[in-house]
């Protein structure tokens, strides 16, 4: 004999749009986003990047047009990445006051006066060699590190910055560039703290646009090994400790459980990045018709979101927010 079915049938509530977006538990706000944008020397500079479809590197004059046309389709923040005309060792031009990204963030503001300005702060698009900091005998020192990361965040915060995000991954450079900033008069400029940070195989192609692959060797000796959530918790902590106002998790889909675990954890506002790599993916798979593209990025960042993210970075956000525009 069959058993009845119950009187709760899941079935009901799926069975067109208006009752799923009804009872739908994850929503994707085009507030939450954030876009990745790519700023190099020259005018009139707009440079395909060819390992990302869609995404280009622009020079500031056309990184300002950019983002006039992200705030008018909605886009409330960006983070910016740049990559300096020269290059040394020590990456002397993230210090440049007058360099890429502090240019970037005045003509911005100009350009796009309600559009929160993220900057990127670390080495490695600035030095020669690739690495995230300074180096002896061809390793990372840390310590000598953490001034360099400090006047950068300065460099961008004297600029009109309206939060700076550390992603070297070093040990104390959360408060280093804290007390930096509240001794230099910015007592109230924000730091989302790339504080779980994977060693991954998916930023090939952001090394490309940003151009900071490294010379030699990887960053495994100060990004996180990827089998570990535990050191993630306590990395966390000790960038909370030290004065982080948001905390991200990076990449994102490879470590949704990384993200669940640290909003639980914390209840922190928690950024994840969506990854050069996983654009990349996404794109080459939807140019091959293997999937429908618009579908699985909806998919994918909600499935961020729904780990616990409070703030999606990612390569999509504008074609996110034109989406949901049409709908």
């Amino acid at each position: 004999m069959v058993a009845p079915f119950p009187a709760h049938r899941p079935r009901r509530l799926r069975r067109n749009d208006a009752l799923r977006r009804l009872v739908r538990e994850t929503r994707v706000a085009t507030e939450q986003l954030v876009q990745p944008l790519f700023v190099v020397p020259g005018t009139r500079v707009e440079r395909p990047v060819a390992s990302m479809p869609g995404v280009s590197q622009y020079s500031v004059d056309r990184v300002a047009e950019h983002c006039r046309a992200l705030a008018d389709v909605g886009i409330g923040s960006v983070l910016l990445f740049g990559v300096p005309e020269t290059k040394d060792a020590r990456g002397s031009a993230a210090l440049d006051e007058n360099g890429v990204i502090p240019q970037a963030l005045r003509a911005i503001r100009a350009a796009a006066p309600g559009l929160l300005r993220m900057t990127d702060v670390c080495l490695c698009e600035y030095t020669d060699h690739g690495h995230c900091g300074v180096l002896t005998d061809r390793e990372v020192d840390n310590d000598a590190t953490l001034a360099l990361l400090a006047a950068e965040a300065l460099a961008h915060a004297r600029a009109g910055a309206d939060l700076v995000a550390p992603s070297d991954m070093m040990d104390g450079r959360v408060g280093a560039i804290r007390a930096a900033l509240d001794g230099a008069g910015f007592p109230e400029l924000p730091i989302m703290a790339y504080a779980a940070k994977y060693a991954s195989g998916l930023y090939g192609p952001f090394r490309d646009a940003a151009e900071s692959t490294p010379a030699f060797g990887d960053r495994r000796g100060y990004q996180m090994d990827p089998a570990n959530a535990e050191d993630a918790l306590r990395e966390v902590a000790h960038d909370i400790a030290e004065g982080a106002d948001i905390v991200m998790v990076k990449p994102a889909l490879p470590y949704l459980d990384v993200i669940r675990r640290v909003k639980d954890r914390f209840g922190y506002p928690v950024a994840a990045y969506q990854v050069s790599g996983e654009y990349a993916m996404i794109k080459a798979a939807a140019a091959n018709g293997w999937i429908d593209e618009s579908r699985v990025v909806n998919e994918t960042v909600t499935a961020i979101r729904r780990a616990g993210a409070d703030i999606v970075i990612t390569y999509f956000a504008r074609d996110l927010a034109e989406a949901a525009r049409r709908a």
